[in-house]
């Protein structure tokens, strides 16, 4: 069975508004060299790239990411209505990380007799 993932070796998404050289270039940059990638794409193609990316679920977090190198009239030229969204998305601050949930092995201290018990008598 052939899946069918942009940088498989299948045929290209013919939505995909870039080479899949350089959706691959993009897909492995890291924080630093993502800015210089996305400063070499044409800001139109970069909104559709943006646009492209935020409709694949396992991009749409890179898809933010390159939403933010684009303007907004730019993603609206691209995406219409969505492209409004996909910019303010992007510009919306990170969500707080969920707390960790305790070491696995370490059991937690459990009290059944809290503060409140006391001086109480159950008869």
């Amino acid at each position: 069975m052939t899946q069918s993932h942009p940088t498989s070796g299948a045929l290209p998404d013919p939505n995909c508004p870039v080479s899949l050289d350089l959706l691959g270039a993009v897909y492995r940059a890291d924080e630093y060299d993502l800015p210089e990638i996305l400063a070499q794409i044409p800001p139109l193609t970069r909104a559709k790239l943006a646009a492209y990316l935020y409709g694949k679920s396992h991009m749409h977090q890179l898809g933010l990411t390159v939403a933010r190198a684009c303007e907004r009239e730019e993603l609206i030229q691209a995406a219409d209505e969505i492209g409004a969204v996909i910019y303010g998305q992007s510009r919306l601050k990170p969500a707080k990380a969920a707390p960790t949930p305790a070491a696995p092995g370490v059991p937690k201290k459990i009290s059944l007799g809290g503060s409140s018990a006391k001086g109480r008598r159950f008869d």
